[in-house]
């Protein structure tokens, strides 16, 4: 009873969320996994099973394969730019500038804003033609029209790649905010210990601060890795048509599932997609529980 007492309030005041967790996640996710295994079509959710043979196909499929290379490539440009940036950013901010508290909002701002606003926005800003679209327009004010381009319109396989620059405009700012807090969460002892040994400022964040930081980026990387994964509005807004030459597997299970009615076929790529998202973030939180039974 004195145990109870102790850990009942706090379980009687989590158990609603627990239960809505377990049925509108849990529950839904083996849901569309069971859905994965029929030959279900349309709005009629069938009863048979077909085993693994969904998966099968679907792994045959050039198109999924393309889309997997698709995200990959986006995954890459997008999570590496956006800790570069992030990490850039913060590191200016520590130096003490003067109006911090307004560049730091400005910077985190972009994150308030929906996927599906900074998607229309960047179509406009990476669109090609006549007149050219702000980015390309800005590039040739300044004397660096050399690197205007196509942008998402072209027929290069790394169009994909330009997806990453909106995204990781969004993203840039939070990643700095983890990573300002990151670094300043580091000791000035430490610091002060370097710069009295004859380490220079260089060799100062690299010897010392670096380290220290090694959770913050375990952190930022898995947030932007799974948001990559599963980044569906941002590519819808920008090509609201669908281009396969921008296709991912989220675009794939949307039109799948809802243009085509292969409901079946739809649950396979969402099971898939979370098998891939589990991935990125299994992994993490077993690292994090190890290193804090370490400490």
């Amino acid at each position: 009873m004195r145990r109870f007492r102790r850990w009942g309030p706090a379980l009687l005041l989590v158990t609603p969320s627990l239960l809505l967790i377990g049925v509108f996640v849990y529950g839904f996710a083996g849901w569309n996994a069971k859905v994965s295994t029929s030959t279900s079509r349309g709005y009629q959710i069938t009863d048979d099973s077909v085993g693994l043979e969904n998966y099968q196909n679907l792994l045959k499929d050039e198109r999924f394969g393309f889309d997997v290379r698709n995200v990959l490539i986006f995954t890459l440009v997008f999570v590496l730019g956006a800790l570069v940036t992030g990490l850039i950013l913060a590191m200016l901010l520590d130096r003490g500038v003067r109006f911090e508290s307004f560049f730091r909002s400005s910077f985190i701002f972009p994150m308030a804003l929906s996927l599906i606003a900074v998607g229309i926005i960047w179509r406009w800003l990476l669109q090609n033609g006549d007149p050219p679209g702000g980015l390309n327009k800005l590039l040739g004010d300044v004397g660096l029209g050399f690197l205007a381009g196509d942008w998402y319109n072209s027929d290069s396989s790394w169009a994909i790649a330009s997806i990453a620059l909106p995204a990781g405009w969004a993203l840039s700012g939070y990643i700095m905010a983890l990573f300002l807090a990151g670094i300043r969460g580091v000791p000035d002892e430490l610091r002060e210990a370097a710069r009295v040994d004859g380490a220079n400022e260089p060799r100062v964040f690299w010897h010392v601060v670096r380290p220290m930081l090694w959770p913050v980026v375990m952190s930022a990387l898995v947030i932007l890795a799974h948001i990559s994964l599963k980044t569906f509005d941002l590519l819808l807004a920008i090509v609201p048509k669908g281009d396969l030459a921008l296709d991912t597997p989220a675009m794939y299970m949307w039109f799948t599932t809802f243009d085509g009615g292969f409901y079946g076929r739809g649950a396979t790529i969402a099971t898939l997609l979370l098998v891939g998202i589990a991935v990125v973030i299994v992994p993490y939180i077993w690292y994090s529980v190890r290193s804090e039974r370490r400490k």
